[in-house]
């Protein structure tokens, strides 16, 4: 999704451990300017602008422009950055340009809504399975997320990622059938219909006795096997 954000980012004349070092110190992010044909450019960011795009509601599928020493600015997209463990302090940044005019790939968050009848009724278990789907479409139609309804959902049964309403330029690449959510039985109450451990299985007939029905069966009376005689 498009935003009408601008960030500036000043040229790096050099790069290596040292120089990204010298530029943390200084309160900058090393990053990267690439993509659409053209010569990839070594830049230095400000890491509060960058933060405050990954953490907006469209975060990394945010289509914004940034400004290299004064030039033009570019439409761009952060495709990959890294971040400290603990402070999460941004450590490094790519920017992708981005070619308004062509389709491109990218994954929506999907969030379902409802309360499905499978738990309000049968007191089953809402588990959520997929959490985003992958899709084609023009830069300006990326949409922020998809919302899935699940209150129809009895236990046993799911949505999936074709239920995904796709529209405009939007193609699903994901697979049809990856299941977005589900509802499914407490496993209490399946515990509660097995045997429980150790516990003896219900007694069969003894063999001994299904023999001796059939010995009955196909024997002649003893008197009549001495008469014969």
């Amino acid at each position: 999704m498009r935003k009408d954000i601008t960030i500036t980012a000043e040229p790096r004349s050099t790069r290596g451990k040292n120089e990204a070092r010298r530029l943390r110190a200084a309160g900058k992010t090393p990053g990267v300017v690439y993509g659409t044909g053209q010569d990839a450019v070594a830049v230095a960011v400000n890491p509060a602008e960058v933060t405050r795009i990954l953490r907006s509601s469209t975060g990394h599928n945010t289509i914004f422009q940034v400004q290299v020493d004064g030039q033009a600015p570019e439409p761009v997209m952060i495709t990959d950055w890294q971040a400290e463990p603990i402070k999460g302090k941004l450590l490094h940044v790519d920017l992708k340009r981005i070619d308004l005019s062509q389709h491109m790939t990218v994954k929506v968050p999907v969030h379902v809504t409802g309360e499905p009848k499978g738990v309000k009724i049968q007191g089953g278990l809402l588990e959520i399975v997929t959490r985003d789907v992958e899709i084609d479409c023009l830069p300006d139609e990326i949409p922020e997320q998809f919302v899935l309804d699940v209150s129809e959902l009895m236990i046993g049964q799911s949505v999936r990622a074709s239920g995904v309403a796709m529209t405009g330029s939007m193609k699903l690449v994901s697979s049809p059938d990856q299941v977005i959510a589900h509802v499914v039985a407490l496993r209490a109450e399946v515990a509660e219909e097995a045997p429980a451990e150790g516990a003896a299985a219900p007694a069969a007939e003894p063999e001994v006795i299904k023999k001796g029905k059939k010995e009955e069966e196909g024997a002649a009376p003893e008197g009549e096997a001495k008469k014969k005689k």
